[in-house]
């Protein structure tokens, strides 16, 4: 990428801002960590610019999730990345749901396009394999405009199949070695009815997602994201937007070095 063009586009849109929704256990922080090549938690700036007052883990862990929609979360590693967390709409609160549906029309249509989030990335963890789809995702995916920006759906969590795989055949008389060795097969097709199930539910929505990915094993730091990347480019509508993304994000070199050549 010819540097010039990167710079030029980081003036026109500044950073790369993307929207993270998903439940308390959906595992967004520690994704958003994986992306920005990290362990550390982000700092937390007003809607104005304005850092908000450090706080702790446990803190953190408590309130996530119900601050202001407006405040931008960035990692030391790559401030190259804004990121907005849901305030806490999966919980049922119809203020909340209609503050995110303010915040998205706004924030997708400002002719201040330093302040547009580029991207969705809304996080439903298969670990809830029984209540997959909720209230709340299908009033999101049918009442909130996401025309403006692309929306990712994304399958975390989804290495908790493994333990579930193996349980089935273990109810099904196998010996602990036998059905660690036999996982693999019913691991993807417990995955493939699960996306399947999915995009049946959302699919069908009046703004449904663009893309859909399953994510799994993020808790390990070995957590490629080059997946997640290229989905979110291959989103993006400008192509302005997907030189930005792939120049921002610093975990996968192979990403700058395709789209160089291309």
């Amino acid at each position: 990428m010819d540097p010039a063009i990167v710079r030029l586009q980081f003036e026109r849109f500044g950073r790369f801002r993307v929207l993270v929704i998903g439940r308390a256990n959906a595992g967004k922080t520690t994704l958003l960590q994986r992306v920005c090549n990290t362990t550390d938690l982000p700092e937390v700036f007003g809607g104005k610019g304005n850092k908000v007052r450090d706080i702790g883990l446990k803190v953190y862990l408590v309130i996530r999730g119900y601050h202001n929609i407006e405040n931008e979360l960035v990692f030391g590693s790559n401030p190259g990345f804004i990121f907005h967390d849901s305030c806490g709409f999966e919980t049922g609160s119809a203020k909340e749901l209609e503050d995110m549906k303010t915040f998205v029309t706004g924030r997708s249509m400002t002719t201040k396009l330093e302040d547009r989030i580029h991207a969705i990335w809304y996080c439903i963890p298969a670990s809830d394999y029984t209540r997959l789809i909720t209230t709340a995702e299908e009033k999101f995916f049918n009442e909130c405009d996401t025309r403006k920006v692309p929306v990712i759906a994304l399958l975390t969590k989804a290495d908790v199949l493994n333990g579930v795989a193996i349980g089935e055949l273990r109810n099904m008389g196998l010996n602990m070695r036998a059905a660690i060795e036999s996982v693999r097969g019913l691991e993807m097709h417990l995955l493939d009815k699960l996306e399947q199930r999915m995009l049946e539910r959302l699919g069908t929505c009046k703004f449904p997602p663009r893309l859909y990915l399953s994510l799994g094993k993020m808790h390990e730091e070995s957590f490629d994201c080059a997946d997640l990347l290229t989905a979110t480019s291959s989103a993006l509508d400008e192509e302005a937007l997907q030189m930005l993304l792939i120049s921002t994000q610093q975990t996968n070199i192979l990403l700058n070095i395709k789209w160089a050549v291309k």
